[in-house]
């Protein structure tokens, strides 16, 4: 049974944020936000992995508190064959994919790329900004770039066409939090 939470009188309640992810990365990512902005965010990563489904989710949000403002996004890459298809079917959720990997939306904090790359180019094109970044680590220089950057970042993933090589919709994400943190 689907537990809710109450209402309490005269409080604005923010929603949770549902974030299933697929990677160390992106769960390190999450984190930081939900540091940072201070609001619920709660991670499922690599639990389901690939093998994600509706059902899972469903499952996974009716063992928690939950509200229905709250909102479920899928953070991963798009460089498994029919991932894409698989992602989209999942109805109720928010595809925040990253196309070749997670990596491209970290560089692209530091310089706009509007043409094909592979992950491996991706990666590497960020140790050219950001030397000794490995994936799945998480240092202060990096958290300053990606909060200094944040909307740089946003307007160069928003031109992008989505899903396709290379494109971020992380900036959904990002927009989506600071609309709750303004109210």
């Amino acid at each position: 049974m689907k537990r809710q939470i109450r209402k309490p009188k005269g409080k604005e309640i923010n929603p949770t944020f549902f974030v299933f992810c697929e990677g160390e990365t992106e769960e390190q990512y999450i984190g930081f936000l939900r540091s940072e902005y201070r609001l619920p965010i709660v991670i499922d990563a690599k639990i389901a992995g690939n093998r994600i489904t509706e059902k899972y989710i469903r499952n996974y949000k009716d063992s928690k508190l939950t509200h229905p403002k709250d909102k479920a996004y899928l953070v991963y890459d798009l460089d498994a064959p029919k991932m894409l298809e698989k992602l989209l079917s999942i109805r109720n959720t928010v595809l925040l994919s990253s196309n070749p990997c997670f990596e491209f939306w970290y560089l692209l904090h530091y310089q706009d790329h509007k043409t094909f790359l592979t992950s491996s180019e991706s990666y590497q094109k960020l140790l050219l900004h950001h030397k000794g970044y490995k994936k799945g680590s998480f240092d202060n220089s990096l958290k300053k770039q990606l909060i200094e950057k944040k909307i740089t970042a946003t307007h160069r993933a928003q031109k992008l066409k989505k899903y396709e090589n290379p494109s971020t919709q992380l900036f959904i994400l990002i927009n989506g939090l600071d609309e709750v943190q303004r109210k």
